[in-house]
């Protein structure tokens, strides 16, 4: 009987750790940041130099502009730009299609690895579009015609960089709004987002 009591009192000590340990890996509860405020601005349609006196960034990051990001990890950071928006795009063959009553969106990112630690990571994990309405939708698998995908197996030395587009699949009367890039598969505290209209 003292056995009994003894192995149940163990089992459940260690069952309570492991799910500690659980909401410790998750980072359940420890909440994190969303920031779309740009580290620099959008550049001026024809290549046109800024005026000489100093204007503000904008408010809000959009297509064109740069969010600096941290990870999990020490060292681990990523300057993120959203550097073109196709809405909606077209699919690259004919085999791959949106659902019936929806579309394609494409965001191309570029990731600069700006930290002292090695990127490795599969960005499309921790992207998601926003609609008007308040509805997330995540990436899909698929290739469009405006330019070659993010690789799912991105590794990134300091200083490296990626390029290439993530396709969300999303209703024809959702009116995209904001899309949104967090690093280590979306496990990371700080969020990026850009205004997409």
């Amino acid at each position: 009987m003292y056995n009994r009591t003894r192995i149940r009192i163990v089992a459940t000590v260690a069952a309570a750790g492991i799910a500690a340990l659980g909401l410790t890996a998750c980072k359940s509860g420890d909440g994190g940041t969303v920031t779309n405020k740009p580290k620099t601005s959008a550049s001026k349609p024809g290549g046109k130099k800024p005026a000489a006196k100093k204007t503000a960034a904008p408010d809000v990051a959009k297509a064109g502009d740069t969010i600096s990001l941290k990870g999990m990890e020490d060292g681990s950071k990523l300057d993120g730009t959203v550097v073109k928006v196709a809405d909606p795009a077209k699919s690259s063959d004919e085999f791959t299609t949106p659902d019936s009553g929806k579309r394609f969106v494409g965001v191309q990112f570029k990731l600069v690895n700006t930290g002292t630690a090695t990127y490795t990571d599969s960005p499309g994990n921790g992207a998601q579009i926003t609609d008007a309405d308040g509805q997330q939708f995540e990436t899909t698998f698929a290739d469009i015609t405006a330019g070659p995908s993010m690789s799912s197996d991105v590794r990134l030395k300091p200083g490296a960089k990626a390029l290439g587009w993530l396709v969300f699949e999303v209703p024809k009367t959702s009116k995209a709004a904001t899309v949104q890039f967090t690093m280590d598969s979306g496990m990371a505290d700080q969020t990026g987002e850009w205004k997409l209209s």
